[in-house]
């Protein structure tokens, strides 16, 4: 009698990651860089001490980490090789800087990969003259600028407006791509004037500070007045689950921008507790707080695994965001050293803590998808 044989068990296929997602662990070795030289200026212990990688602090958290994984979405969204040189060069740059390496190779390797990235958003323009891409093309440019200042000495104190034109353009283009409908029909149109309004307001406040700042202030103001009102996530925060998460984000973030704008009002912020809001509440309170909201529909387009939302995702938020009150309203503006420490620390720990989390959210998501398959 013949016997059928039996077929051998099917494999599991396990996922496969594509090869770009490798450009995400600079940008994050880029952010534990960042984060431990921001113990270093807390005073309080970090992991390694060095004088020049506190120096970077702030370029290793924009250019180097923000910029990466802007770089990063925006050449995936490209779809041509070319366009990876982007991150590539930014994060090269941006951990070249504190190796013994000369610090302007690291610098102008940041100003290549800036560059790089503004040219992304020409093609990407030409697919549909979308003004959100204009607008995002004009934060490219803010990077091109805050670079190239800084690759010639320029001091980073200096260079804030230019560095948050860069987040605070980009971000805006983004919610413009994804919430066009609920801006209404003139949003384009506005969108663009005050990005518009914004690079002249920066030209203005790096060469005369006193007139400038407060008009850059006023710009600030009023863009993310009218982001607020008319963004979907007014609508979204009284949802539940990830969507209300998503919204507390947003709404959150822009209610920290708008602490940027009224500092600027009050004129230059380059030292002390005026320039450290500035920067805490842009970089922190509003570019953190909007990578949180998105990370997990804009990094799964990179890496094709999904990143699900975790209940745990609003205790990192919640820690961010408290820091920032202790560090800003008490230490800051009310002068109490404490409060500026305990503040810091607790930032480093949120921001730092949502990473670890979204990462065991996505190998746990991947992991039940390759025994699923």
């Amino acid at each position: 009698m013949t016997t059928t044989p039996t077929p051998p068990p099917a494999s599991r296929t396990r996922p496969t990651v594509p090869l770009r997602a490798l450009l995400i662990l600079p940008a994050g070795a880029a952010l534990l860089l960042g984060l431990n030289a921001a113990l270093q200026l807390l005073g309080t212990w970090a992991p390694v001490t060095s004088s020049r990688l506190a120096d970077q602090h702030g370029y290793l958290m924009t250019l180097g980490f923000v910029g990466t994984l802007i770089a990063l979405e925006r050449a995936v969204a490209l779809g041509r090789l070319w366009g990876y040189a982007a991150p590539v060069l930014l994060s090269v740059g941006s951990i070249g800087a504190i190796t013994p390496l000369p610090t302007a190779a690291g610098a102008w390797l940041m100003v290549a990969g800036a560059s790089v990235l503004a040219a992304i958003y020409r093609p990407l323009w030409l697919r549909n003259r979308d003004e959100a891409v204009l607008v995002q093309a004009l934060g490219a440019v803010c990077a091109v600028i805050a670079a190239a200042l800084r690759a010639g000495g320029v001091p980073v104190s200096v260079l804030i407006a230019w560095l948050a034109g860069f987040v605070i353009l980009t971000i805006a283009g983004e919610r413009l791509e994804l919430a066009r409908f609920a801006m209404g029909p003139r949003a384009n149109a506005l969108l663009s004037s005050f990005a518009l309004a914004y690079c002249c307001a920066a030209v203005v406040a790096l060469l005369w500070p006193g007139v400038g700042y407060p008009l850059l202030g006023v710009v600030v103001v009023a863009l993310t007045a009218w982001l607020a009102a008319n963004d979907v996530a007014n609508k979204m925060i009284r949802t539940t689950g990830h969507t209300r998460f998503m919204a507390a984000c947003m709404l959150a973030g822009y209610g920290w921008l708008l602490v940027a704008g009224v500092v600027w009002v009050g004129g230059p912020a380059f030292m002390g507790g005026p320039y450290d809001a500035v920067i805490h509440a842009v970089f922190i309170g509003f570019t953190i707080s909007m990578i949180m909201a998105h990370s997990s529909v804009i990094l799964p387009a990179v890496i094709r695994r999904p990143l699900p939302y975790r209940p745990v995702m609003w205790v990192a938020a919640l820690v961010v965001h408290g820091g920032l009150v202790a560090r800003i309203w008490l230490g800051d503006l009310l002068g109490i050293p404490l409060a500026h420490m305990v503040g810091g620390v607790a930032n480093v720990v949120g921001v730092a803590g949502f990473f670890v989390i979204a990462l065991g959210s996505a190998l746990l998501a991947t992991r039940s998808q390759g025994v699923s398959s």
